[in-house]
């Protein structure tokens, strides 16, 4: 569903503060594959999320989605075959449009757009039935503002817009990182719940090693730009923190960060 094939990436090039964040990263995802991307700060794990949705484009090498190669595809362009949440609740929706008008703009994502603006009995039904996966209530307020949800809230309808069409692949950039103790276990619950419901193929960046390794079936680690580890199975299973660690270690020739954000 998904193949990077020697992705590059160079900052600033040519300059004092030239800095190569991605040195020839490869990597297939098969359609249904939750993989979780780790790292240190810098490793390039952010990059390789921004280059798959288009955010910049890479210096060399090749993006495939679904078979269609989106390596110069704008920014906009590729967004109809992806769906993307962000680490801050508030850039995934717009605060001062309902919830029905925000579901709206995911659900015509791609489409041509008019001056005419109507909202279906039969899209209302549609966004009901999805917010009632969320189990907070949403789906009986569709005429409220999204400025009045909790961050939360806010992310937990982020993730159904970014779903709602079923993309190709969905993108998780540090999702649940601005969110408090408590919200950011709910949210990565209901996302995985999401993801099942819909076999959706997913690449979710974050600091936490524990949900790296509670989530999905696959653990990708990064360091100075390049791919270090690639864990699936009963080996990610059997997987602790302490493990991880030292294959890190092991494989890099350095020691992991004792960043306490990294070590959840």
């Amino acid at each position: 569903m998904l193949v990077i094939e020697n992705l590059n990436k160079t900052f600033n090039p040519g300059t004092p503060i030239e800095n190569h964040v991605l040195h020839g990263v490869g990597l297939t995802l098969a359609k249904g594959d939750y993989v979780t991307l780790i790292g240190g700060n810098g490793a390039g794990k952010s990059t390789l999320l921004s280059s798959v949705a288009g955010t910049f484009l890479p210096d060399t090498g090749k993006i495939s989605i679904d078979g269609v190669d989106v390596t110069h595809l704008s920014e906009h362009k590729r967004a109809v075959y992806l769906g993307r949440v962000f680490q801050d609740p508030m850039m995934g929706s717009a605060a001062n449009m309902s919830i029905e008008e925000n579901l709206a703009l995911a659900y015509r994502r791609g489409q041509k757009r008019g001056l005419r603006w109507f909202i279906t009995e039969k899209e209302r039904i549609l966004y009901r039935e999805k917010l009632s996966i969320l189990e907070l209530g949403l789906e009986n307020r569709l005429a409220d503002k999204v400025g009045l949800l909790s961050g939360g809230q806010r992310q937990a309808l982020t993730l159904i817009m970014a779903t709602l069409k079923e993309p190709k692949v969905l993108l998780l950039d540090e999702h649940t990182a601005a969110l408090d103790p408590k919200t950011a276990p709910k949210v990565l619950e209901i996302g995985s719940r999401i993801i099942d419901k819909y076999g959706l193929t997913t690449m979710m960046v974050t600091h936490n090693m524990k949900d790296a390794i509670r989530q999905g079936n696959r653990l990708i680690m990064m360091s100075s730009g390049r791919i270090v580890l690639d864990i699936s199975g009963a080996e990610k299973s059997a997987l602790t923190v302490k493990d991880l660690i030292a294959k890190f270690s092991l494989v890099s020739g350095e020691e992991f960060s004792g960043d306490q954000a990294l070590l959840g």
